[in-house]
Parts: C-alpha cells; structure tokens; sequence
C-alpha cells in the first residue's frame, strides 16, 4: 500500500450503451490510478510508468474521482466500487441533456478547481479528445493526447511519453500546467482491477455553464440507437475490398449484431464510397480496442493496422494467406468470406436454438 500523500485526479468516465464503462475508459482508469498514488504534488518523488500492477486505494486523501455525465441513476456504481473508485460525481444540470463537448468541458474545470484536482484524465477516444482539447482551451492549459506512461518528477512535473504519427514513434516530454490534462491511447494500458474494492459515494454537481457552451449538442441519433460506438465495442467485425461491394455488407452486419457488435471498415471501402467514412478504422479513421476484431477481407495496410492492433484478438478471413494481416492475425481462415461468413452464422443461430 502506498504510504505518500495521493493527488485527486478527475477521470471522465465513458459508457457504453447498456451503460457499463467503455473499455478504453477503464483502461484509462488505471492509468489515472497510478497518477494518483504517483502524487502530482510539488513534493512527489517519482512515480511508477501507467502500465504499474494494481495498487491498493484505501488510505489517505486524493485517489481517482469518477466524472459521470447524466443522473445519479446512471452511475455504474458496481463497477465502480470493483476498481476501488470512492467517489463519483453525477453531472446533470437541468438544461444540459446528451453530449455536449464544451459544455463537459466547463463542467470538469469547475469540479477540477473545486477539488484542487492534480490531474484530469480520458480515454482518447471521439469524445474523450474533443472534451479534453476544449477543457484545455477554457483553462488556457496544455493538453498531452495519447499517452501511454507518465511519471512525477521530483519537482512536480509530469513526464509523460505519447504516441505520435498514429504510435509508430513515442515521444518523451514534460506536461507544464495544473491540472495536467491527458488522454490515454487506446493500446496504452491493460486494464486492472484495484487491489482493494471500495464503497463509492455518488455527490451531484451542478456546473455554472454559459449560454455559448450548450450552442453544440448531440442528440440521440438512429445509429446509435441500433448499437453501440465503433470506439467502444467489444466486438468489431470487418470488412474490407474482399466484401465486394456495398451489398456484400449484409452478412457483416447479421453477424455483428448476432456477436453484440459493430461493424467496421478499412478505407478502401470508404474511398469507394460503399460505407461512410465513420465506420473507417485505421490512422484516418477510428482506432479500436475490441475484445475481438473480425477482419474480413481485409488484406491489412500499414495505416489500416493502425487503428487495429490493440485488439486483444484479431481473427482473419482471407482468400490470400501472404495477406499482411495474417501475421498480426491471433487466428486466420483461409478461405472465401462468402461462404465462411454464412456458415458462422448458421452456427451461431443453431447454437442460439439449441441452448
């Protein structure tokens, strides 16, 4: 157990549509635990690199405050008391309703100030980095996306290291400015539970919010109420050239919604225009951290691997077995996805009949 005083770092907390916590978020959890068992303060020795084992959260102040956006109700209270998360913060002021990036923003710096927060951390996801970049142009303070590791220095600073050029080179550098603001690249850490689960309390925060920072709002849309994001699903099936054309998207999408997930694409199918740019993963596109990435068809690009290759398993259907994705593939089918698909969903509807 950590004996050094712990800084509070805010952490925003993302969630799925059934309303667990996204994956990249909690992995951006542990990342802001070891921030705040590392201690942010200007007395702080150093502290161990974001991808540390599970420390204990009990004892002394500080510790990672969870940043919900919605009512009391809509906290995940048991998931957060399994990763040792005591305290919560439910933001839901009457006239704020869905997303609101500017108006998050304004909502996480007064709680930061409020608190005295040492650091603010996110997942680096759509929301997570549009949220952060505008809490850093409110506060006028430097904001590191896509970090992987971080340390305190002796005199306070933040050594961090962060992807660059879509994580084919890492860069060291010290982040001025408090609270620190940081996003966590999706592949950055795995996620841990906390040594010692804890009872989390759930506190309301109204924020003081200014007319300009409700000016853009997202409302629930109709893709979105068909299934989850493509940055958060657990599950990614997708398809590249070898699907053939914008019909041959059928079976992909049966298959995903018999697998609970969502379905991607590599750019070449955008650049055809049989689906739209924001189904594209890669390092133009969205990067993934699924549980399994089914790529079909897909004959596995430099920028396509990207977005992909924090996927804890990627399995390949391919026609060619010297296809670049077969060697970062934990599983490869060598065969047709026109048939191999239809009969992998066969399988999966008898076993449904069946049980």
């Amino acid at each position: 157990m950590s004996t050094q005083q712990r800084s509070t770092v805010l952490w925003l907390v993302e969630q799925s549509d059934d309303g667990s916590m996204a994956d990249a978020s909690v992995r951006a959890l542990t990342f802001a635990r070891s921030l705040a068992d590392g201690s942010l303060s200007p007395a702080a020795s150093s502290a161990s690199a974001a991808s540390q084992a599970p420390v204990s959260t009990a004892g002394g102040p500080g510790g990672v405050v969870a940043v919900v956006f919605g009512g009391a109700a809509s906290v995940p209270l048991a998931e957060l008391s399994s990763y040792g998360v005591r305290d919560a913060y439910a933001v839901e002021p009457a006239d704020l309703t869905g997303y609101a990036p500017q108006a998050w923003a304004r909502a996480l710096a007064g709680l930061a100030a409020e608190l005295d927060a040492g650091a603010v951390v996110a997942a680096g996801t759509d929301h997570g980095s549009e949220v952060m970049a505008h809490l850093g142009a409110i506060t006028g303070l430097p904001m590191a996306a896509n970090c992987v590791s971080a340390a305190c220095g002796a005199a306070g600073e933040l050594r961090i290291v962060r992807q660059r050029w879509a994580g084919s080179l890492l860069e060291d550098a010290v982040l001025d400015g408090r609270p620190a603001l940081v996003t966590v690249a999706a592949d950055a850490v795995t996620a841990a539970a906390a040594g010692d689960p804890a009872a989390t309390a759930v506190h309301g925060y109204q924020p003081a919010l200014e007319q300009a920072d409700l000016r853009v709002r997202a409302t629930e849309s109709a893709e979105r109420s068909a299934g989850m994001s493509l940055a958060t699903a657990r599950v990614v099936v997708g398809g590249g050239r070898g699907v053939g054309g914008p019909d041959g998207f059928g079976v992909l999408e049966e298959l995903a919604g018999l697998l609970g997930g969502v379905v991607g694409v590599s750019r070449v199918v955008t650049s055809e225009g049989w689906r739209p740019h924001k189904q594209q993963v890669g390092q133009t596109g969205t990067r993934i951290s699924p549980e399994l990435y089914l790529a079909c068809g897909i004959s596995g690009a430099i920028q396509h691997m990207a977005g992909c290759l924090s996927a804890k398993h990627i399995v390949a259907v391919n026609t060619d077995p010297d296809a670049p994705i077969i060697s970062h593939a934990d599983y490869a089918v060598i065969g047709d996805l026109n048939q191999v698909l239809p009969a992998l969903v066969a399988a999966i509807r008898a076993r449904e009949g069946s049980s």
